[in-house]
């Protein structure tokens, strides 16, 4: 950009960008969000910079002033902070300008300190008055007495030199010149769209459960559960304290090729005749009685799901549901469209495969044969569940779908719907997940699951911190497909290692049914499926029995969503940091928001079979603290408070409490550093 000849200063390396301009950066309402430019000129004249912050649906009229301030350490690096107030597409553009009062400012205070006289500044004192006059003539009459005192004690020549000079440099009316410079040679970025979602477009506890696990077990037998049962489990689920419920695909299921039991130990089909009580996949969706449009029937009815979807909201949470693009072979798209999908030469229709897995309960979509006809479908059931009270869509595997598709996807429905949000189900290539991100979906799923040391554990929560503007993870530490080998042989202990990590480290975080009950047997050695998977099965569970025997982690998940609501440190991601530790089986991290002067520290033991000991070594300054001082802190999950600075001793044993989640009490009022940009 400072290679075009139309800009007179030097303007570069703007942030937040995303793909250099080509799609939007991304904010929620209240979020502090950094703008960072490097800004630069010839010579040596001051040069300052301000940031036009415009709202949705204005123009810049109306935009406040809002000066950057310089970014230690690199010299020409300034910054500015906005605060977006509703939701919608603002936008932004950085102003670079010749800074005369600054220069006039240093040139004055240099010469005096060299011991010039006022005639060898007589041409200063001018030159002064002069900006000072222009700075009057739109100033307000509360300060244009001011002004033009300090400009008529500059040419006043029967006055000492410091008298004279005092006026201008005083500190109340530095302030308002600071507010109300006088600005020259201005020039201005290209302007830059930042896309502001409601906040928990940032900040969640999602849950996910299987309304058919619901149902009683008569007699020993497993009964399929309904949406009118599934509801006597959300307020349990309320008061584990999570925000998001989130559901697996809820419509007809196919009867043609249909998964029995433990399907994943037979990738190439099913160890038996699938019985009339086998359920099927949920995901292998659409069966003669309707499609992505329907609900199962033995779920219960559309109204049924209302009445789910309004029990949930009373609740103070809100319904996530799966957006699963593809068709059992009985859908009905099979037969009014097959060109839909992908023909064999031998004239069959192609399943989805992942060698050695076979999926013949699952045709997958090809979005190249009749994109127009696709696209109008998938966003007419789009908008089915939306206006059934949806306003999270989980997106299963998006990544086998076109780019350009979801593009054009998401965007229309925010056309109508702003507030509606699209979470991408892409474990895939980070290339994938990344463009995923920018072209337009709210949250992602991560790498999380599989980062388990602390170096790796670092390095992952640094690159998401840094793409925040774009990118959101939600850190599941669990899910229907994913049994990790941790969870497999930590124990209980590990259990509330992972819960801790994902709460604190992500500002969304989840957990798949079965998690607080510390399941952990994988359906064969080396595969991380569950055992009797709930994709295939029925599963209920005795959640009060579980309660009763101590056996569940609910209250623990319980306090974790308490302290993340507590803090809203704990609801932001681009001020994540992470602290030297010297034992690599401990991990240390920070958060901090800015709004709320609130800070917590986060240590957590990464075995969970031995007691871990270390010493932290703080980076204070990211704190908003010197060195030396010394501060309090709390643990939130204990009651323990201690009295900390930079180098601080920790045990942490995973049978008692395998972490620390300290709120800081902080001496003074502090300025976080701003995050690096």
């Amino acid at each position: 950009m400072t290679g075009r000849p139309d800009l007179r200063l030097g303007i570069s390396d703007v942030s937040p960008l995303v793909s250099c301009g080509a799609f939007s950066a991304r904010a929620v309402v209240g979020e502090h969000v950094p703008i960072t430019a490097t800004v630069f000129r010839e010579g040596h004249d001051a040069v300052a910079a301000n940031v036009v912050w415009t709202a949705p649906g204005e123009d810049d009229s109306k935009s406040p002033f809002i000066r950057m301030a310089k970014l230690p350490p690199e010299p020409d690096r300034w910054l500015a902070t906005v605060v977006p107030d509703r939701e919608g597409l603002w936008s932004y553009c950085i102003e670079a300008w010749s800074d005369p009062l600054s220069t006039w400012h240093h040139a004055v205070e240099v010469k005096v300190a060299a011991g010039q006289g006022p005639e060898e500044l007589a041409n200063d004192l001018e030159e002064g008055a002069r900006l000072l006059d222009r700075v009057a003539a739109d100033a307000d009459d509360e300060r244009r007495g001011q002004v033009e005192a300090a400009a008529a004690a500059l040419r006043d020549s029967s006055m000492e030199l410091t008298a004279r000079i005092a006026p201008a440099f005083a500190s109340s009316l530095q302030a308002y010149l600071h507010d109300h410079p006088v600005r020259e040679l201005v020039t201005r970025s290209p302007r830059y769209e930042v896309y502001v979602d409601r906040p928990t477009a940032l900040y969640g506890s999602w849950y996910e459960f299987f309304p058919r696990s619901e149902g009683p077990v008569v007699g020993g037998r497993k009964t399929h559960g309904t949406f009118a049962l599934a509801q006597d489990r959300l307020p349990a689920i309320a008061d584990m304290g999570f925000d998001v419920v989130y559901l697996p695909p809820i419509h007809p299921i196919g009867t043609v090729n249909r998964k029995g039991p433990n399907s994943p130990q037979f990738p190439g089909g099913n160890p038996h005749e699938i019985g009339p009580d086998d359920v099927g996949s949920p995901w292998a969706i659409g069966s003669a009685e309707g499609g992505h449009d329907a609900v199962h029937p033995q779920l219960g009815t559309m109204d049924d799901f209302r009445a789910f979807v309004a029990r949930t909201r009373e609740l103070g949470m809100e319904v996530a549901l799966d957006f699963a693009l593809q068709a059992a072979p009985d859908h009905p798209w099979v037969e009014e469209h097959p060109e839909w999908f992908t023909t064999k030469p031998d004239g069959t229709i192609a399943y989805a495969e992942n060698p050695p897995k076979k999926y013949q309960d699952i045709y997958p979509i090809n979005f190249d044969n009749d994109p127009e006809g696709i696209y109008a479908e998938c966003l007419r059931v789009i908008r089915v569940w939306i206006e059934a009270g949806v306003k999270i869509f989980r997106v299963d595997n998006p990544h086998t779908k076109p780019l350009n598709f979801w593009h054009w996807l998401i965007w229309e429905v925010k056309k109508t719907d702003p507030d509606v949000l699209f979470l991408a189900e892409a474990f895939t290539r980070p290339a994938m997940m990344h463009q995923l991100a920018r072209l337009g979906f709210t949250q992602s799923y991560t790498y999380f699951t599989w980062r388990t040391a602390r170096g790796e554990l670092e390095e992952y929560g640094r690159e998401l911190a840094e793409n925040c503007h774009y990118m959101r993870p939600n850190f599941f530490v669990n899910t229907p497909d994913i049994l990790h080998e941790s969870l497999q042989f930590g124990g209980p202990p590990m259990f509330k290692i992972r819960a801790a990590l994902a709460s604190m480290m992500s500002p969304t975080w989840g957990v798949y049914s079965g998690f607080e009950l510390f399941e952990h047997v994988a359906v064969r050695p080396g595969s991380e499926e569950y055992l009797d998977s709930e994709k295939y099965q029925l599963r209920p569970r005795d959640w009060a029995a579980a309660e009763a025997s101590g056996r569940s982690l609910a209250p623990y998940l319980r306090k974790l969503n308490e302290i993340r609501r507590a803090h809203p440190a704990l609801q932001q991601l681009r001020t994540l940091h992470f602290h030297p530790v010297d034992n690599p089986n401990l991990i240390c991290f920070s958060k901090t928001d800015p709004g709320s002067q609130d800070a917590v520290i986060v240590v957590v033991n990464l075995s969970s079979h031995h007691t871990q000991i270390g010493t932290t070594a703080l980076d204070l300054p990211v704190l908003g603290l010197d060195w030396h001082e010394r501060f309090g802190v709390t643990d939130e999950l204990t009651g323990a408070s201690y009295d900390w600075g930079q180098f601080n001793y920790v045990e942490l044993d995973p049978y008692r409490e395998p972490a620390h989640v300290f709120a800081v009490t902080l001496p003074r009022p502090v300025r976080f550093p701003p995050p690096v940009s």
